[in-house]
């Protein structure tokens, strides 16, 4: 276990130009773009590396997105990533700098100042999330170049953490390939070394051939393909919770047990009632107006017939309720009912479009990840470069 102690001179603090860590084994999770699949991998990665060495840090060094967690704003990558497996590092300590609205506005006006200040912010970060870790992993922010504006670029963190760097791409041949080349250049422009390509998200009944004609041309750059991580439905299916927030919607019925349900599938409710009785399944969800008594009358009815725990759920649009008797008979049901605004086409579009992220109470999609990363990553290929 590595024993280098965070950077510290006895109360008084020397800025420091990179972390004086240099034991514990590292690597830089990068990736050709945003949500090609960096979190998922991470999260898959620290549950493979927590099974073969005792302890494992990580840090994202630089953040976007973010959320309020005990008086600091933190990275809500690294906050999951805490939540889930409760890295016992302060939080704070693995999201060191996040990138607000007006953040490169005021790196520019005083760079000089503003990079010694996050050089050693993020240093000092990096020494504690690693301080007795046999291992740390490292989360960039979208391609090698984002953050070059302010000087921190993916490749110029990976380098100044002196880290390996394993790149993800989402599946394909000519396309991901092209765009690991150019992401190679960056890394390869600062002496960072790349170890390995991960293609994300490819559907099952295509990995056999991607993987063999994008490993040839990975070859040709000089990147072994450590794995093919096939596309699971699950974790590109939102909850309603996350539906309610994207459609700016409001709950009506069914919160409490409903937030929760994985949505997979999403109607129109453009057809009669009798044809789609079919459809009223759990994971389902109906997009129709209020006035639409049919079909909401045969959601209730199948609810009260059905031997599954939960039900269909509906969002009612046009900011059309049901009358009266309707709500009621709705109250004494569990389906989830949400009202909006808009109308059916705009947010089926809106949903259609929607980015899914891993959230904390994520539970289901854990396993699958941990579960994916075992299976399709040649681990040991990663870990004979260390």
């Amino acid at each position: 276990m590595n024993q280098n102690s965070p950077s510290q001179s006895f109360g008084v603090e020397t800025p420091l130009s990179r972390p004086s860590n240099t034991g514990t084994k590292r690597i830089f999770v990068a990736a050709t773009g945003m949500n090609d699949g960096k979190t998922t991998t991470c999260l898959g990665l620290y549950a493979a590396l927590r099974s073969l060495y005792p302890e494992i840090g990580f840090i994202k060094p630089i953040g976007q997105r973010f959320v309020t967690v005990q008086g600091h704003l933190v990275d809500e990558d690294s906050f999951l990533l805490d939540t889930i497996y409760h890295v016992n590092v302060p939080i704070e300590s693995m999201s060191p700098v996040t990138v607000d609205a007006t953040f490169t506005r005021r790196y520019l006006e005083n760079a000089q100042a503003y990079k010694a200040i996050l050089t050693d912010k993020i240093s000092r970060a990096f020494d504690r999330v690693s301080w007795e870790k046999d291992f740390t992993i490292i989360e960039g922010t979208g391609h090698a170049g984002v953050g070059s504006i302010f000087d921190f670029s993916n490749a110029r963190v990976a380098k100044m953490v002196d880290a390996k760097v394993i790149i993800i791409a989402q599946g394909g041949i000519g396309r991901p390939v092209d765009e690991i080349a150019l992401n190679k250049a960056l890394f390869d422009q600062e002496g960072v070394e790349v170890i390995g390509a991960i293609l994300n998200k490819v559907t099952e009944d295509k990995i056999s051939t991607i993987t063999h004609y994008a490993k040839m041309g990975l070859q040709k750059l000089g990147i072994p393909l450590l794995g093919v991580i096939p596309n699971k439905k699950t974790l590109s299916s939102p909850n309603l919770s996350q539906i309610v927030e994207e459609v700016d919607g409001r709950w009506i019925n069914g919160e409490v047990n409903g937030k929760h349900e994985r949505i997979r599938n999403v109607m129109i409710g453009a057809m009669t009632a009798k044809g789609i009785s079919e459809y009223l399944i759990p994971g389902t969800l109906i997009i129709t107006p209020g006035d639409r008594n049919d079909i909401i009358l045969e959601t209730i009815a199948n609810s009260k017939s059905s031997k599954q725990k939960s039900a269909s759920s509906l969002i009612l649009t046009r900011d059309i309720m049901p009358d009266k008797r309707l709500m009621k008979k709705l109250s004494n049901t569990n389906i989830p009912v949400i009202a909006v605004e808009k109308d059916s086409y705009t947010i089926a579009s809106e949903i259609n479009r929607m980015t899914v992220k891993t959230q904390p109470e994520d539970s289901d999609k854990i396993p699958i990840i941990k579960k994916l990363i075992l299976e399709n990553i040649d681990l040991n290929y990663l870990l004979e470069h260390f």
